[in-house]
């Protein structure tokens, strides 16, 4: 079975930096989009990022696009997301997702469209 687990959150202050990372066990990703999602307290979970497990090309909603940057590690079975320039809004619990299909750019955007998803992990921005 495939199974997703994610590190590195933590409390920071505005403007700083952290390093998510998904590692995945059980398969490899080839022909699978892997992406970030996010949930506010109070709110729904909401989409950050996707990358192409095949190609490398990431996509970024408008409100994290160049702060935030996507990538992976082939033979580490794992996904990083790059935070930096972090903002108190950018508080929630992240999760890493995947779903089976590889377009370019990738466009999934919707969490009904994601099969695997890992456990989240906290990111806290406060002074």
């Amino acid at each position: 079975q495939v199974q997703l687990v994610e590190s590195g959150g933590g409390l920071v202050r505005p403007g700083g930096s952290l390093r998510l990372s998904c590692t995945a066990s059980g398969r490899t990703f080839s022909g699978y989009t892997m992406a970030w999602f996010r949930q506010p307290p109070g709110k729904v979970r909401e989409f950050v990022s996707s990358i192409s497990w095949s190609s490398g090309e990431s996509y970024y909603v408008d409100f994290v696009k160049g702060r935030f940057s996507m990538y992976r590690d082939n033979a580490k079975n794992t996904v990083y997301l790059q935070m930096n320039s972090l903002k108190p809004e950018d508080t929630a619990v992240y999760y890493c997702a995947a779903a089976q299909g590889d377009d370019t750019p990738p466009l999934r955007l919707w969490a009904k469209e994601y099969a695997h998803w890992g456990q989240g992990t906290q990111v806290t921005v406060s002074s």
